[in-house]
């Protein structure tokens, strides 16, 4: 056992936000916290980390274990290098029944094996870098001093696929205990050997990942629904009871009345599940039939061409997911559609009967002095019209916010508070056209899969930048990825259509290559071969060949195609990201495979390239 948390108890004033938690982490465990916004679930990495300490309870660490962290929030920008900040992790050594931890320092060639590997030059400033591209840089600073625990606040956010897909890779072949908080159900499933789910104070540990325990905490809720039915019931009866008349209290059972006094105890202390989010959105008359048109578009941003020569028609009704590596330019072609860029060469049309709602990543919408109320409708206290018309408050509760929330500053809100006020915001106007950037950032699973089920059932037209695979398999019907240099490519389907068509392509192009070199091979070594044949063949040499080398020689073609086509089949397995979810035996033993089967190709050729040599040689 590495990490041992005992009755932990943790409040904010009269909110128990971690009532009594108790967990176990195992070696080699990967165990992923769910839970609302909220919940407390950062609160409880934070007392696992050392940097809270609980109002009661217990944490434990193994003597001599490494931990570090990578926390939810970015880093303060600095004018430290990429590589200084790197250098700069730490990673904690907590003894046990002690507070003292010592530092680690982290090798100079191991930080620059990350920043390879995550593609970060480390004289980059990281000041001057993107969101997604700090949070490759504090992943990294995590990872530098290889920890035995390591602990993750939602580290998919600002990461593009790539950098995700990464992560998953390293994560699985990480050697150490790994306790993290994700919203990525992609993420989620393929890491978690185990989830602990907190809600309302408790922890529950679930085996298995995400979707086991979506099946087994349905069957648990149902249970507890008809639980709570039945103590309703009984309590609503002892109560009739023991309100009737002068005769029936002389007869009262005084054990009976102690155990009504129980039950109403229990009702009271009882924390019922909060409600869920209810968000709706208010779809206006539907715009034109084409919604935009870009004609030959080309745009840069200093020397870096972020779109080129690009055409595109969305006509209404379109359900577009916008994919790419950071910094290849998804905001910039959300703002030449709606007109917030220009470009630099060709021609865009939009309709005029678009009615936006915009979820832009930055959430620049919001006025961070403003109250919750004012950021939703800018003071007037009623959205909508005729039987849509509401009551601002009863809006922003379905948002999940509290009344005594309506009057705080944005500001006071944390990430995933913010983000369902944008939402809040955005929807609470008619619209025909959603365009939402990055959207899912913050927002626990629950909310994001009801988000997920209102974006399925809007009629009007969709552009989504995301990361999230789920949501994009989900919710668009087409994509365009931008693969850098201002390439952009329109591709029918959702993000696992696109990743099978790309394995693919993969796969023939490699099978392809290997025909030309194999063919090459041949036509090369032979034409050779029978030059050199006369002068360096021995003169003793027989003037045929023996049986067996003659049906060396026969069979050696069939040979060769078997033997190159295991080879295809092994480089598509070990080229998936599926591959390296082994256990690092298996891995090690599929690469050795490999390379033995290349050796062995290699070998049968030149025996080939031999026998050919003396065929050609007997034949004259």
């Amino acid at each position: 056992m590495l990490l041992r948390l005992d009755q932990i108890s943790l409040a904010f004033g009269a909110k128990p936000l971690l009532d009594r938690v108790s967990l176990q982490v195992e070696e080699r465990e990967r165990v992923c916290i769910v839970g609302r916004n909220g919940e407390g679930k950062s609160s409880l990495l934070k007392v696992a980390q050392g940097q809270t300490s609980p109002d009661d309870g217990r944490c434990w660490v193994r003597p001599g274990a490494k931990l570090s962290m990578l926390v939810q929030d970015l880093d303060e920008a600095t004018d430290a290098s990429v590589g200084d900040v790197v250098m700069a992790g730490r990673c904690l050594n907590q003894v046990i029944e002690s507070s003292v931890n010592s530092d680690f320092e982290v090798p100079e060639y191991r930080v620059h094996a990350l920043l390879s590997r995550l593609k970060l030059d480390p004289g980059w400033s990281f000041a001057s870098l993107s969101g997604g591209w700090r949070r490759r840089v504090l992943l990294a600073r995590a990872l530098a001093c290889e920890p035995d625990i390591l602990l993750l606040d939602e580290p998919t956010n600002h990461l593009d696929i790539e950098a995700i897909e990464w992560l998953e890779s390293t994560m699985l072949d990480f050697k150490g205990a790994l306790l993290f908080v994700s919203h990525d159900r992609y993420f989620v499933n393929r890491l978690a050997t185990r989830i602990a789910e907190l809600d309302r104070g408790q922890l529950s540990l679930w085996p298995g990942n995400y979707d086991e325990y979506l099946k087994r905490k349905a069957l648990q809720l149902e249970n507890e629904a008809k639980e709570i039915a039945e103590f309703e019931k009984k309590w609503s009866a002892e109560e009739v009871w023991i309100r009737k008349g002068v005769e029936a209290r002389r007869t009262r059972n005084e054990g009976r009345v102690r155990a009504l006094e129980k039950m109403r105890e229990e009702r009271r202390q009882r924390r019922t599940r909060a409600g869920a989010a209810k968000i709706e959105l208010f779809e206006s008359e539907r715009s034109s039939k084409m919604v935009f048109e870009l004609d030959k578009v080309s745009l840069k941003r200093g020397q870096s061409q972020i779109i080129d020569n690009f055409s595109l028609r969305v006509q209404r009704g379109d359900r577009i997911g916008i994919v790419g590596a950071n910094g290849q330019g998804k905001s910039s072609l959300i703002k030449l559609l709606l007109g917030e860029l220009e470009p630099d060469h060709g021609s865009i049309r939009r309709a005029h009967s678009i009615e936006l709602a915009y979820y832009d990543q930055q959430r620049e919408q919001l006025d961070l002095d403003a109250t919750v109320f004012d950021n939703v409708n800018d003071g007037n206290e009623y959205i909508g019209e005729g039987s849509n018309r509401r009551h601002l408050s009863s809006w922003l509760r379905d948002f999940l916010f509290r009344p005594e929330q309506f009057r705080t500053p944005a500001s006071a809100l944390s990430g995933g508070e913010r983000n369902r006020l944008l939402l809040a915001r955005i929807f609470a106007r008619p619209a025909n056209l959603l365009v939402l950037d990055e959207p899912t950032n913050d927002l626990d699973i629950e909310t994001l899969e009801l988000l997920e089920e209102k974006i399925a059932e809007f009629s009007g037209t969709l552009l989504l930048v995301s990361h999230d695979r789920a949501f994009l398999d989900r919710v668009v019907s087409s994509l365009l990825v931008l693969e850098g240099q201002g390439h952009v490519q329109e591709f029918v389907g959702g993000w696992s259509d696109w990743r099978q068509w790309k394995a693919q392509q993969s796969a023939a192009t490699t099978s392809t290559d290997i025909k030309n070199a194999r063919d090459s091979k041949r036509n090369i070594t032979s034409a050779s071969d029978r030059a050199t044949s006369s002068e360096s063949a021995p003169r003793s040499r027989p003037q045929r060949m023996s049986y067996k080398e003659q049906r060396e020689f026969e069979e050696l073609p069939q040979r060769l195609e078997s033997l190159e086509t295991r080879k295809l089949s092994l480089t598509a397995e070990v080229s998936t990201p599926e591959f390296y979810a082994q256990d690092e035996q298996v891995i090690r033993d599929g690469l050795q495979a490999l390379q033995a089967l290349e050796q062995e190709i290699s070998q049968a050729w030149e025996r080939w390239a031999e026998l050919d040599a003396l065929a050609a040689k007997l034949a004259r």
